[in-house]
């Protein structure tokens, strides 16, 4: 099983692959390596200095949460998936992950140090705005539960924590969260303003693309190898964590765009937090639950919908589990 509790060495057997899923994961994230002094910030740095403040406030709170959060993400996959995870190649895998945030984090420094952005008042972000501070606590507050040691993977009640944890994570941060500050960063290279800005934001989401796929896969698994933890109950838990967690990002987009900047408002934006939440949603196996139009064409490409597991059936209609690709999960 994907989650049991570990004797000492077990991460170090990789004799057999059992999530080929993992490996694969894996090698497309070795193939996107990238590193942030690839995008050349100069023509940028002639645009921030002709951009408003409104503007380049949104810019300094975006990268102010942006950031801290990288490494709130590392914290999760240290204290709240690696110590839970038997199978190496997974745990291969989310130590790849560790090293892109982390190379996101400092591609964000990058960033500050080539606009010449003030660090107090971008790094003050995470402290000293409360719908910032909200956001990280809703993530925090579950990294701190599984670190307590209180958490028993061979409980079933252990197992939804783990899963609670991951969707806050994978689904809710990376999903959600990030997936709405990588449409407010490439507004500005649709104004042909900020292009390099644009590409790192590119390679970025293409890393995080990978980072949701691993989250799902997780979830996935092991409702298939453990399917009493599914209820009525916390399927509405599940759903209930992202919908507040789109609350949250929502208020926070008040604060972002409070007099709307690039042609955005903040219902532009949070109708486009809301699409992407409905597409996690159904990724998971719900229905929608704001059902409204993406309004944000061109970031199509980024949300390609997964046909993955339902909540309620634990089911999954397009994967295989076993290592030999012979099973399939149908309907």
């Amino acid at each position: 099983m994907l989650l049991k509790k570990k004797q000492r060495g077990d991460e170090l057997q990789l004799q057999t692959i059992e999530y080929p899923w993992a490996q694969d994961l894996l090698d497309q994230a070795i193939a996107n390596t990238w590193f942030p002094h690839e995008a050349p910030m100069a023509e940028d740095l002639e645009n921030w200095r002709t951009m408003s403040e409104d503007e380049k406030n949104a810019v300094i709170m975006y990268i102010g949460f942006s950031n801290p959060m990288e490494y709130e993400v590392n914290e999760s996959i240290m204290y709240g998936m690696m110590p839970f995870i038997s199978a190496p190649e997974v745990n291969m895998y989310l130590i790849r992950q560790q090293w892109e945030e982390v190379n996101h984090a400092l591609s964000f420094d990058y960033v500050i140090n080539t606009l010449e952005i003030d660090r107090k008042k971008a790094f003050g972000t995470h402290t000293n705005v409360p719908t910032v501070t909200a956001k990280e606590k809703f993530l925090t507050k579950s990294i701190d539960n599984m670190s307590t040691g209180n958490v028993d993977v061979d409980t079933v009640e252990g197992v939804q924590e783990f899963i609670k944890n991951i969707v806050k994570t994978n689904i809710v941060t990376e999903g959600i969260w990030f997936y709405s500050g990588f449409m407010f960063a490439l507004s500005f290279r649709q104004r042909n303003l900020m292009r390099n800005l644009g590409t790192i934001t590119d390679w970025i989401a293409r890393d995080e693309a990978l980072h949701l796929k691993v989250g799902i896969n997780i979830i996935l698994t092991i409702l298939e190898e453990q399917p009493e933890v599914v209820t009525q109950e916390f399927a509405g838990e599940i759903r209930d964590i992202i919908v507040q967690a789109v609350e949250l990002e929502m208020a926070y987009n008040n604060d972002l765009l409070p007099s709307g900047i690039l042609g955005l408002n903040t219902d532009f934006v949070n109708k486009y937090v809301q699409y992407v939440a409905d597409r996690r949603l159904e990724e998971l196996g719900f229905e929608p639950h704001f059902h409204v139009q993406n309004p944000a064409k061109w970031m199509t490409t980024a949300n390609d919908t997964f046909q993955l597991v339902n909540f309620f059936e634990t089911v999954n209609t397009a994967y295989e589990v076993n290592a030999t690709g012979t099973r399939g999960m149908k309907k």
